[in-house]
């Protein structure tokens, strides 16, 4: 018998229109003011003004907070909430990728919870229920539409905290394929990757369970087949579609089967060294699978097959080395070629980056343990 596991996920819209839902969807919620949470990026796209002319048009004034940077900050989180209550707001919705989302989530966390946005980091902190949360995501990777996670960047401490809690699982979640046509491609490996990751490292999971691994396989899948297909036609709406679909499988798995070092010690990437973050997934994500690889081989060679890997014939350190290299190929493929020394990071950063990995809330899921030492030792070969 499995143990027993919780499966949490939104209403979810999936298709092309999706977005324009978002009146409707606010006056299901009872939203009359709300909040719009997005960044620059979005509203030189236009998806930003659309979605606030659909609002308006249905007689529902909105007020836009777009002060979101990417690894959205702290205080941006808390201008934010300040904003929220002087414009008397009564719902949020965030339209962009991972950076609008998690603010916004942090913003409904402190505007019903009355404390600074570091104080709830960890899992289950949050007291009270956040305002209605209605989310349009415009990239196909981060998933924080879908998932119970909000990473916020420290900027005062140099580190990302995450908040895990059920409460920040968005009320609906309109995933429109359509926003991700205005994605430059290093965007939207980049994002891919990040996706990639989420569905390997919540099918690793040592919290994983029947329910995630049926999303996570589905994730690996899907964006195994369609990220370099859409790299080379960026403007075909079915491999958008398919890899937002990939996307979203891969959120509904970590979601709920939480995630490993891959994300540990990205976050500490992108809290010392503000970091784009699916970048970063992506240079560590091999590293990572040679160092997890002999705690979980079976699931890993599940993964190698989906990579078109004949296993069979092959010992244990064989197979390993052969799904190392098909990662590192499919990433070089998808044009993501950097090592850590080529984004800034100095061989004098590594043991505070590895202090931070090691307390973050991703680390207690990884399938295999691992000290300070052993993250310094993956961070070294990443470099």
């Amino acid at each position: 018998m499995s143990e027993l596991r919780k499966f949490v996920a939104p209403e979810i819209m999936f298709g092309g229109g999706a977005r324009k839902l978002v009146p409707q969807y606010a006056k299901n919620l009872g939203v009359r003011r709300p909040m719009l949470v997005t960044d620059q990026g979005v509203i030189d796209a236009g998806w930003a003004k659309e979605i606030e002319d659909l609002l308006r048009n249905e007689g529902i004034e909105v007020f836009i907070y777009s002060n979101v940077t990417p690894n959205p900050r702290a205080e941006e989180v808390m201008i934010g909430a300040d904003h929220y209550r002087e414009q008397k707001c009564d719902g949020i919705i965030a339209i962009g990728g991972g950076s609008p989302m998690d603010c916004a989530k942090g913003i409904g966390i402190v505007v019903s919870n009355n404390q600074y946005i570091t104080d709830f980091e960890g899992v289950d902190t949050v007291s009270c229920a956040v305002p209605p949360l209605i989310f349009v995501p415009s990239t196909a990777g981060t998933s924080a539409d879908v998932s119970q996670f909000a990473i916020i960047s420290d900027r005062a401490n140099k580190v990302k905290i995450a908040i895990v809690s059920k409460k920040i699982v968005p009320d609906v979640a309109l995933i429109d394929p359509d926003l991700t046509v205005t994605m430059d491609t290093y965007l939207t490996a980049c994002t891919g990757m990040d996706a990639m990751v989420h569905a390997i490292e919540a099918y690793v999971s040592n919290a994983s369970s029947p329910m995630t691994d049926l999303h996570a396989l589905k994730g690996i899948e899907l964006v195994h087949g369609n990220l370099l297909k859409v790299l080379a036609k960026p403007h075909d709406l079915k491999l958008r579609e398919q890899m937002m679909l990939g996307s979203m499988e891969a959120g509904l798995a970590f979601s709920n089967a939480i995630l490993g070092a891959v994300h540990a010690m990205a976050h500490s990437l992108g809290g010392l060294l503000d970091l784009p973050h699916g970048e970063a997934n992506s240079i560590l994500l091999e590293h990572v699978v040679n160092y997890n690889y002999s705690e979980s081989p079976e699931r890993f060679g599940e993964i190698a097959k989906i990579f078109g890997i004949k296993i069979q014939g092959m010992n244990l350190e064989q197979k390993k080395v052969a799904l190392v290299q098909a990662i590192i190929d499919f990433r070089t493929a998808a044009g993501i070629t950097n090592r850590l020394r080529d984004v800034g990071v100095k061989s004098t950063d590594l043991r505070q980056l590895a202090k931070n990995a090691v307390k973050d809330a991703c680390m207690v899921t990884n399938p295999r343990e691992a000290d300070e030492d052993d993250v310094v030792a993956i961070y070294e070969e990443a470099s």
